[in-house]
């Protein structure tokens, strides 16, 4: 007897549509699995004959004959236990399925129980794109798998509960979708840009990048605090809207980094180490999976002391940072990740960090110096949008009395200025004026001949490039969206190259 159920298998962050054939027959009794499954799907076949004898069904001995189609596409994970255990009963005749339009997917315990899987939002994607009503998933995944629109989900946490629900013996209820949607995170505690002492320009920075998505770069000496102002930056940022919120659950569903989130509705915060490697950065492995740049879509990427990273690793921020999407291609697929994030990074001027220092002397001199700023690459250093010089704080504002404007009030001019952002592009598909394009610069900064002339005398005084040029016309948008204003003039041109100048001054 043959039996076909629908399931998928996740590459990247997309599931692509995968039929599960079971096929029991007469013969030498065994279990045989074809179509290209790893490791995990192979030892599926443990796991499901102990989960299915544990449920109370019988398993006598016959010839099972398990494929996963298309046979040319590599299968991982363990998944598509569920599938195959149910096909197997229907086989066997133990199970008279009811329910033929619903995408199985879910791990097996051996003690019956379905356990949680990776990737249950893009197959929720699958089977709406696949025509099918509904989907059958572990209940630990039903609320993210419940943000697909169009869709039933339904969540079961043994398999005795899917085989009854697909032989119509128990009715379970879907999902609703209000359950993922209602399910806000808490807000970080302790955590305020008042408690930032001085640096009014590096706050002042840290709020255009906020407001317009912009790459920041902060030097300066050790305990400037450049780190405690990165770390502030997603208390000031706006939450992210549905389309960007699903996205990103996606790649972190996918990475199995959710846990029990429904949705992130909080933009991600990611600080690798120093020693991170290319892989992790960017993503990588056999069966590839996404690194800190596509962790941190929609959100901050913070990389402190920049130049300590290897330089292949910063060489490969450039990509994602100019596309957007990382791409990983291996000998049988070719992955392409998500990764449109802001950029923060902190570094010292020196390798002691006091070189130009007015409280300390630099024991490293001008040509160390030097040679430990030329480890990050111009290319790299000219996608930063803001280029600011952080001194160390002086000891009486340090103990001063009362606190600094705290992250709430700065959050609403941020938020003013990113809905002034999201009415300007609400036919385009980005979100803020760090993502415009050189066309869209032209049309939405128009510069009089008297700023246009000032910027040339600039670029040609400071051999900015092309991409520099237009980077410094996108913060001088996001200046006037934060003072609410429809023109670009000449004062906000002349204040966006101020939060450049540090980058002159190296």
């Amino acid at each position: 007897m043959l039996c076909k159920l629908e399931t998928a298998t996740v590459v990247g962050i997309e599931a692509i549509p995968v039929e599960v054939e079971v096929d029991a027959s007469q013969g030498l009794p065994g279990f045989h699995m074809v179509g290209l499954p790893n490791g995990a799907v192979r030892e599926g076949a443990v796991r499901i004959r102990a989960a299915v004898v544990n449920s109370g069904f019988d398993w006598s001995p016959a010839k099972i004959t398990v494929n996963l189609a298309p046979a040319d596409v590599r299968k991982d994970g363990a998944a598509f236990d569920l599938p195959i255990a149910v096909g197997v009963l229907v086989c066997r005749g133990k199970l008279a399925l009811k329910r033929s339009d619903l995408l199985l997917a879910g791990e097996l315990s051996m003690d019956g129980r379905v356990k949680p899987i990776r990737g249950a939002l893009s197959l929720a994607t699958a089977a709406r794109r696949l025509g099918l009503t509904g989907i059958v998933l572990p209940a630990d995944n039903a609320a993210e798998a419940a943000l697909v629109e169009g869709i039933e989900v339904y969540a079961v946490r043994t398999l005795r509960q899917a085989v009854n629900l697909l032989a119509g013996v128990e009715e379970l209820h879907a999902t609703p979708r209000d359950l993922a949607l209602s399910a806000v995170e808490p807000e970080p505690a302790g955590v305020d840009l008042a408690e930032v002492r001085g640096q009014p320009e590096a706050r002042r920075a840290a709020e255009v990048a906020a407001a317009g998505g912009h790459n920041l770069m902060l030097v300066g000496p050790p305990g400037a605090g450049k780190t405690m102002i990165a770390r502030r930056l997603g208390t000031i940022m706006p939450p992210p809207a549905m389309e960007e919120a699903i996205e990103t659950t996606m790649v972190h569903s996918v990475a199995g980094l959710l846990g029990q989130r429904a949705v992130l509705r909080q933009r991600p915060f990611r600080a690798p180490h120093h020693t991170c490697s290319a892989a992790g950065m960017v993503g990588g492995g056999t069966n590839p999976r996404p690194g800190e740049v596509s962790l941190a879509h929609n959100g901050v990427l913070f990389l402190d002391e920049l130049p300590e990273f290897q330089r292949g690793v910063l060489e490969a921020l450039r990509q994602p940072l100019e596309d957007g999407q990382v791409t990983i291609v291996r000998v049988r697929q070719a992955v392409t990740f998500p990764a449109r994030f802001m950029l923060v990074a902190a570094m010292n001027p020196c390798p002691c960090g006091y070189w130009g220092s007015r409280e300390r002397t630099c024991t490293c001199g001008l040509r160390e110096a030097r040679r430990y700023l030329a480890r990050v690459s111009g290319p790299l250093l000219d996608r930063f949008d803001l280029f600011v010089q952080v001194a160390a704080v002086r000891t009486g504002d340090l103990l001063a009395q009362g606190e600094s404007e705290r992250s709430a009030d700065v959050a609403a001019r941020v938020a003013r200025a990113r809905e002034r952002q999201q009415r300007r592009f609400a036919r385009a598909r980005i979100h803020c004026n760090a993502q415009m394009s050189a066309r869209q610069v032209a049309r939405h900064v128009p510069l009089e001949p008297s700023t246009r002339e000032l910027l040339a005398r600039y670029a040609d005084a400071h051999g900015l490039s092309a991409r520099a040029l237009h980077r410094c016309c996108k913060v001088a948008r996001t200046l006037a969206d934060l003072q609410e204003q429809d023109a670009v003039d000449e004062e906000h041109l002349l204040l966006a190259l101020t939060l450049q100048q540090a980058r002159w001054e190296r």
